[in-house]
């Protein structure tokens, strides 16, 4: 049973392997998505004893999130839920971590059975303690976005790598990146926001079974057209995305350019 409203998608295509479905607005978007990941959810969990998620902290997964807190007849407690990626250097209380995030929209609200977060305050032993909390059983669902550059969690364009051997690493992060921070209103000023942070790989995320990708807003609409045509490759990390056998890419008039 769902409890979320249905919207039908405006548009639906096929780019590679990847879908795309379009909605009129942000609303609609994190209803939509919210729908098709809790229906997978459902059905994941009527078959096997634990789901493993990873999710994206970011405002563009705030419908999202708002949509799947509502959603009923999911047992979170069979859930054990990750996040993808954490700023190196901010105080542990700080309200822009992302873990901080997550609980605040999610975790605290639908309690799920483990959540694993990222300790950026040693990240060379966490990227180790993250790769094997990581490789204890398959991800089942992967719900992310895709920034103004183009990148999946923090891997900007310089230091993507669609062949990464690990799963965590440390990152420096681009400056469109940084300044994306700053348009989302999540920092001050460019000098605020953190030059480094720990980031799942491309590779740890494509390795999800299932992918929703919620990517809604006028600043995101670069990034989905290069996402959408141009060659696979690093130098926009999102393309990826098309070759992944289930992914699910939800956009709104905004972000598509309807």
């Amino acid at each position: 049973m769902s409890n979320i409203r249905a919207v039908k998608a405006m548009e639906a295509r096929q780019v590679d392997r990847l879908q795309v479905r379009l909605y009129e607005n942000r609303a609609d978007l994190g209803a939509a998505a919210c729908a098709a990941a809790a229906q997978k959810m459902k059905e994941l969990l009527s078959g096997q004893e634990q789901l493993r998620m990873v999710f994206a902290a970011a405002p563009s997964q705030n419908e999202f999130l708002a949509s799947l807190v509502k959603e009923e007849g999911i047992d979170w407690s069979r859930v054990a839920v990750f996040h993808m990626d954490e700023y190196i250097g901010l105080p542990e209380d700080a309200p822009q971590r992302f873990g901080a995030f997550l609980k605040e929209r999610l975790f605290d609200l639908v309690k799920p059975g483990q959540v694993h977060l990222i300790d950026s305050t040693k990240p060379q032993e966490e990227c180790e303690r993250y790769t094997a909390l990581l490789k204890e059983a398959p991800i089942d669902i992967v719900c992310l976005g895709i920034g103004e550059n183009g990148h999946l969690a923090f891997n900007d364009p310089p230091v993507a790598d669609f062949a990464d051997t690990e799963l965590v690493k440390p990152v420096e992060l681009e400056e469109a990146c940084r300044k994306q921070q700053v348009n989302d209103g999540c920092f001050a000023a460019l000098e605020d926001v953190p030059t480094h942070a720990l980031t799942l790989t491309i590779p740890a995320l494509l390795s999800g079974s299932h992918l929703f990708c919620m990517v809604p807003g006028p600043t995101k609409r670069l990034a989905v057209e290069k996402t959408l045509n141009d060659a696979i490759s690093t130098a926009c990390p999102a393309t990826i995305l098309r070759q992944h056998p289930s992914c699910i890419l939800f956009v709104d008039r905004d972000s598509y350019g309807a």
